[in-house]
């Protein structure tokens, strides 16, 4: 969060979604900064409202998950940091912060962070929208096109999470010949 305690622009809380479990959803200690307080009173907040907080609104992570995100955004294992595993916001859990952490502040992040969820839900359906069109047109031409079609599946296909490996090949007496 800048310094001088104005808000953060869509773009860049939209970097703060993360897709878990199948949802798009925002970490606690995430929002927590968002919205100008500790994750601890974020979490305290959380659970004197429980019963505001159904599953499909808000879960836990499990230790997978937590280790995924941790090779993803680059949180550290070491000492000092979070005790407990980090709880995930969906689009619902994070409307339900705006009546449990009740300040003006409050109030915008929510604005923004909805509008965040809404551009992205805009370009998937772009993107769907997309697919569809191509096709129709698919189906209209003959299999001359076919190369080109199938490059732009490439193009829209989201990017596979190929998990690269750590260490050194071994190469073989065979292989470096």
């Amino acid at each position: 969060m800048p310094l001088n305690g104005s808000l953060e622009p869509i773009d860049d809380i939209a970097t703060k979604i993360h897709f878990i479990r199948g949802q798009k959803v925002m970490l606690d200690s995430d929002l927590a900064k968002l919205y100008g307080v500790e994750t601890k009173y974020l979490i305290k907040q959380v659970n004197r409202n429980s019963d505001r907080f159904p599953v499909d609104f808000m879960f836990s992570l499990d230790n997978k998950e937590v280790t995924r995100l941790r090779f993803q955004i680059g949180t550290s294992k070491g000492r000092g940091g979070r005790r407990n595993r980090p709880n995930a916001f969906t689009e619902q859990g994070v409307a339900m912060l705006s009546g449990v952490l009740r300040s003006k502040r409050a109030i915008q992040v929510n604005i923004l962070i909805i509008r965040a969820f809404v551009q992205l839900r805009h370009m998937i359906a772009t993107n769907d929208e997309l697919a569809r069109k191509l096709e129709s047109l698919e189906s209209k031409y003959d299999a001359r096109f076919r190369v080109v079609f199938d490059a732009i599946r490439r193009l829209m296909a989201p990017p596979e999470s190929e998990r690269r490996r750590i260490g050194f090949d071994v190469l073989t007496p065979a292989e470096e010949e």
